[in-house]
């Protein structure tokens, strides 16, 4: 059984490096092995650090994967979201509550022992979220690097960040501008598998969403109520913090699609994925639902990581690498 299991993940990673071939010499002057001769230990030294704080705090694997999804959708892929300072991309409300950097900056540190001014924040970013993702049982994927640093980063830009309310339309369209389809925005949603969320940002779908009947969204399972209700309480603390995927919160898988099939989502943005039919078709198919083509989702998602960390990347003689990810040098 054991060596069944562990053929059939040699397959998916020599699958994973077929389909990323293409990626690693395109993608904006991006590739696989960036690091190779100026910081061969580059991508070690990153994934030695995340395993480390992984092993103290398992809560900064989705830390990481959010934070990256954050600086991407704002100025692109270049490490802004870590810069320190007033009306920085980190003070705007969507960012506030991010964490992960500590883990950044500790991987910084030790790049700049081993290979000083070389290894990009944005890099580290990337690659660390790719790790963190395989410590929660991911599949791998390999990550084009190449990205140099952002110098700018303005706390009014983080605002059109997707929001926990928004219709499929407007993140849909959001996606779009950045170069990700809809099935791209399944996918990286799919995210949701592991992490919490405050019960600030959902409370009020389970009390007063509507005036009629219980008060509660109607896209919320009944059975499934009673059970937010308890763990946030109506006048409770809005900081208490709930996973976003209640089958397995702390795992890489599919269930987080399960759960948005049979109203379980946390998010109302999460659960509108089965409510508007161009999305509840890729749900439906990451389900392996009969008569559609099936996906597979931790494929998928390397997919859409690799076209995400694209979005806007600094390369050549673009940007810096700092020296410090909180401070442009």
């Amino acid at each position: 059984m054991e060596t069944s299991s562990s053929f059939k993940t040699s397959i998916v990673l020599v699958f994973l490096s077929l389909a990323f071939a293409a990626t690693s010499v395109h993608g904006q002057g991006l590739r696989v092995g960036f690091y190779s001769r100026s910081c061969p230990t580059a991508e070690a030294i990153v994934r030695s650090t995340v395993q480390t704080h992984f092993s103290s705090n398992p809560s900064i694997a989705p830390g990481l994967l959010r934070m990256h999804f954050h600086d991407c959708f704002v100025q692109g892929c270049d490490a802004s979201i870590l810069i320190d300072g007033p009306n920085t991309e980190k003070t705007a409300g969507p960012n506030r509550n991010l964490r992960g950097s500590e883990v950044i900056d500790d991987a910084k540190a030790r790049l700049e022992a081993a290979c000083p001014g070389v290894v990009s924040c944005a890099d580290i970013l990337t690659l660390a979220t790719r790790d963190a993702v395989v410590l929660t049982r991911g599949i791998s994927w390999q990550v084009p690097t190449g990205r140099r640093d952002g110098r700018v980063s303005l706390a009014s830009e983080a605002q059109n960040l997707p929001g926990f309310q928004e219709s499929i339309e407007s993140q849909k369209q959001k996606f779009e501008v950045k170069g990700l389809n809809t099935q791209d925005l399944v996918t990286l949603v799919g995210g949701h598998t592991i992490g919490t969320s405050a019960c600030q940002f959902f409370r009020y779908r389970l009390y007063n969403f509507t005036t009629t009947g219980n008060g509660a969204d109607p896209s919320i399972n009944p059975a499934f109520l009673p059970q937010l209700r308890a763990l946030c309480p109506q006048n409770g603390d809005a900081a208490t913090r709930v996973g976003l995927d209640t089958a397995s919160a702390g795992r890489f898988d599919a269930s987080f699609f399960s759960n948005v099939r049979d109203g379980r989502g946390i998010l109302e943005s999460d659960q509108k994925l089965w409510s508007d039919a161009s999305t509840k078709t890729f749900v439906q198919r990451f389900l392996g639902v009969r008569g559609l083509l099936g996906l597979t989702f931790n494929v998928e998602f390397g997919r859409s990581m690799v076209k995400m960390g694209n979005i806007g990347v600094k390369t050549g003689t673009e940007g810096e690498i700092r020296r410090l990810c909180s401070a442009i040098n």
